[in-house]
């Protein structure tokens, strides 16, 4: 019952900063020169992604679709390899040019919220990712945002500052390779990192 109240928490605050982020400035040293960017980079509406449908695990395709991590993950219970488990989904995927969680991933993020709690001594690294399309900087950026906004649920919850690190890779670590949206997909995401 507890992780049911955990969640429902952690989906208000998900609406409230849903709410507060519609009102905010997005950062000029970000776009990349130009706001109209012809690649799509700042408008969601060039590829149809502006329709508020959140993108399941399903869609997303690939045998590491969830992602495992790397350093540290060989340490951890039983329970990070269940399938049935939501610790054993350890990425978080966003739509284009966005840092704002998507509701498929909330119980998920509580999930590790939750874990982080009950194991003061476990840390985690929050790593940031974006697809290829912008520039470098623009992607670091972005990435950063997006494991902030991670972070941010996570501390929400009441993980402490100290169990979290984030670091941003942008284009440079991508999960899938390819030129289209299955791959760019998969790309736009946030690995978190035991």
């Amino acid at each position: 019952m507890k992780l049911n109240n955990t969640v429902l928490a952690l989906a208000i605050s998900t609406l409230i900063l849903t709410a507060c982020a519609d009102t905010e400035d997005k950062d000029p040293s970000l776009l990349d020169g130009n706001p109209a960017n012809s690649d799509g980079i700042n408008d969601a509406s060039t590829n149809g992604l502006n329709n508020g449908s959140g993108i399941n695990g399903s869609e997303m395709g690939g045998s590491n679709m969830y992602g495992s991590g790397s350093g540290g993950a060989s340490n951890l219970g039983p329970e990070f390899s269940d399938p049935s488990n939501p610790l054993s989904k350890r990425t978080v995927y966003f739509m284009l040019d966005s840092s704002q969680v998507q509701q498929d991933f909330v119980p998920v993020i509580a999930a590790h919220a939750q874990y982080l709690l009950a194991n003061p001594s476990q840390h985690i690294t929050l790593e940031g990712h974006g697809d290829e399309r912008g520039s470098r900087e623009y992607n670091i950026a972005l990435g950063e945002q997006r494991a902030k906004s991670v972070a941010n649920m996570m501390k929400i919850q009441g993980v402490s500052e100290s169990q979290i690190g984030i670091v941003s890779y942008g284009e440079e670590k991508p999960a899938a390779f390819g030129n289209d949206e299955a791959a760019w997909e998969q790309n736009r995401r946030v690995v978190i990192d035991y």
